[in-house]
């Protein structure tokens, strides 16, 4: 049986795509509370290009009620066992650690001396941003009213409230607030324990041959080296490591 030209062609072409060899680019998806993402889209983007990894970004993707197209790789605060690729470390290359805050002439020694005291937190989902910090407040009987709990878009802001003397107490993240504990005259007043589970989790397909490069380049990738991309993670985010690097 003779096989016309367009005919090999198009077997060739099919044989290259099952092999994998011309997969698209790797879906990267974002769950960010970040109100814009322009400006660290477009430097996360070019980043990636530079670091051989051909990737599409996309923010927020998970509607409910809405049909969805699986990313490759998602940050995310948390996922699926097993399916965790990079976790994300804060400035210790650790685990988050939540802390309480206080200033140091203000005395307070224990969370109990809080009790009517007014306290700054951060808006948003993430656990560290106030979560975690009022529960232990409620273990010790303290529960600040709405008029007391002080509401920063950050960690650096809620930092602000309580060193201009608005606030009696801020929530913070350990590795982000050491740095200025003695240039500020700080103390913590409490220290949780380390919360695992923020981090890129990978999709059900890991047959993509571009995932690796991506994520060699999200490995490297450092606060430090260019903090406007990092506006898209919480603030505490200083990096990301492999699963199975020292906690």
């Amino acid at each position: 049986m003779r096989v016309a030209a367009g005919g090999w062609l198009f077997m060739l072409w099919a044989s290259t795509v099952s092999a994998g060899q011309f997969s698209g680019p790797v879906r990267l998806e974002v769950e960010t509370e970040s109100r814009s993402v322009t400006v660290a889209s477009y430097r996360l983007q070019r980043y990636l290009d530079k670091q051989n990894c051909k990737a599409e970004l996309v923010f927020n993707q998970a509607v409910e009620g809405e049909a969805q197209v699986e990313s490759d790789l998602v940050y995310r605060q948390d996922g699926w066992e097993g399916r965790l690729r990079l976790r994300a470390v804060n400035a210790d290359g650790q685990d988050p650690v939540p802390v309480w805050v206080t200033r140091k002439t203000a005395g307070v020694r224990t969370l109990g001396e809080l009790e009517g005291r007014d306290v700054s937190l951060v808006a948003g989902t993430d656990p560290l941003s106030g979560r975690l910090a009022l529960k232990a407040l409620a273990a010790e009987g303290v529960r600040p009213k709405r008029g007391q709990r002080y509401e920063a878009g950050d960690f650096s802001s809620a930092l602000g409230l309580l060193l201009h003397n608005n606030t009696h107490a801020a929530v913070s993240e350990l590795g982000l607030v050491t740095p200025f504990l003695e240039s500020q005259g700080l103390a913590i007043t409490w220290q949780g324990k380390s919360v695992s589970g923020a981090g890129w989790y990978a999709g059900t397909d890991t047959t993509n041959p571009g995932l690796q490069p991506c994520l060699r380049a999200l490995l490297e990738l450092k606060r430090s080296d260019d903090r406007q991309i990092f506006n898209l993670f919480p603030e505490w985010v200083h990096g990301f490591a492999t699963p199975d690097s020292q906690p």
